[in-house]
């Protein structure tokens, strides 16, 4: 790579880069291309809330699982060739930008497709994202011939699907899928996605960066907390406009800062880095599992904002059902959370006993909801978070004192 002080990149030779580059992190283009995402969660999470205070939540998960897994395959893909072979020269940013043009395209088809199962604008998108991606890929199977194979492999099977993806709308318009046919296509063509970076890599693997790849998994975590951050703003600020500040209103909108934090406390708990560096054939279930996390947490924003919402506008929604409507995500990024950190860690931070207790307790909060208000079923989700925060931080400080005495103990004794 040219040195940082070089002011423009015109022409580098794409080369994997090592992985174990020091201080590497993430891009001002990689930072600009989540910005650009922003937008299309923003839409889906939208979409989303709207289903939920229409009661209509299990109608509208599938119609946001499917345009997430866009978003979130679209990201992932880009997030892992960069950190394997981003040159940050001209042609690199061209084609970088022609992605973050596709994902606009997608973000503006997504109401459509939630409201309508008109999957037009989604699908362009997707195809704009891929062909820049297709470029990137051939130009690294030109540019870096040790890993030639791989790279073609990749171009081809991204292409072969994208392709899939086509003829699955074209046959959706025309009216030749029917509504099950059409999940069932769409779950084949999703599983075939993520099945092509094991079968490019088998010729010879990427070089992509573990502490940069937990870095850039850190930062899509941080949006979509702020994607609730917004969301909970927008039913508040519908709230405002229909009634005056009310006592639930300021509860349900603390508590919903305060769960948010507490998610972001759990999951920084553990460096993904180390685990990543010290377990790289983990690192496909690691990222894949990501997708539900991120999904969670995503459905926690859209079910935060009609709970705020709710307050000051008259809901379709039951209080039930939009307890459930936090309740339900944050009980599944909480295992998750687990999940992912058990792939990495044999003792993981985050303590199974802990989270499945606490996951339980959320679920069943919302059961109180008819008779205590979805106030106090929200402020008591937040609480069951604080504690649990509370106590992983605790049995984790007392883990390190631990082992802080045992390597004192060794010390004098050698």
């Amino acid at each position: 790579m040219p040195a940082a002080t070089t002011r423009i990149r015109y022409r580098v030779r794409m080369t994997a880069r090592p992985i174990d580059e020091p201080h590497r992190a993430a891009s001002s283009l990689e930072l600009l291309f989540d910005l650009i995402f922003v937008v299309a969660i923003a839409a889906a999470t939208a979409e989303f809330a709207h289903s939920i205070a229409d009661a209509h939540a299990l109608d509208g998960l599938l119609p946001f699982l499917q345009v997430f897994f866009a978003i979130w395959w679209a990201w992932m893909n880009f997030t892992w060739f960069a950190s394997a072979f981003d040159t940050d020269d001209v042609a690199y940013r061209l084609l970088t930008m022609l992605q973050m043009a596709g994902a606009l395209v997608l973000a503006a088809g997504v109401p459509v497709a939630s409201e309508h199962g008109d999957y037009r604008g989604v699908t362009l998108g997707y195809l704009v994202m891929r062909i820049g991606l297709v470029a990137q890929w051939l130009r690294a199977s030109i540019e870096d011939p040790e890993r030639r194979r791989t790279a073609r492999r990749y171009a081809a099977g991204i292409s072969v699907l994208t392709a899939g993806w086509l003829v699955r709308l074209v046959l959706g318009q025309a009216g030749l899928l029917p509504h099950t046919i059409d999940v069932v296509v769409f779950v084949a063509l999703a599983v075939l996605e993520i099945a092509v970076p094991s079968w490019a890599e088998r010729p010879r693997p990427t070089n992509w960066h573990p502490h940069h790849i937990a870095e850039r998994y850190g930062l899509f975590t941080i949006i979509l907390l702020g994607e609730s951050v917004l969301a909970a703003t927008i039913g508040l600020q519908s709230a405002l406009d229909a009634a005056k500040i009310s006592v639930n209103l300021i509860v349900i909108a603390a508590a919903s800062l305060v769960v948010l934090f507490a998610l972001w406390w759990l999951y920084f708990l553990e460096p993904a880095g180390v685990g990543l560096r010290n377990r790289r054939e983990r690192s496909y279930l690691w990222g894949y599992l990501h997708y539900g996390l991120f999904a969670a947490l995503a459905a926690v924003g859209a079910g935060l904002e009609v709970a705020v919402e709710q307050t000051g506008h008259k809901v379709k929604a039951s209080s039930l059902q939009t307890c459930y409507a936090v309740a339900i995500p944050t009980a599944v990024f909480l295992v998750l959370l687990w999940v992912i950190n058990r792939v990495l860690f044999s003792e993981p931070v985050v303590r199974p006993s802990a989270v499945l207790v606490s996951a339980a307790l959320i679920l069943l909060l919302p059961l109180a909801a008819p008779g205590l208000g979805v106030a106090a079923v929200i402020a008591a989700i937040a609480t069951v978070c604080v504690l649990l925060v509370s106590v992983l931080v605790a049995w984790n400080h007392k883990a390190a004192l631990v082992r802080e005495h045992d390597g004192l103990d060794a010390v004098a004794e050698a």
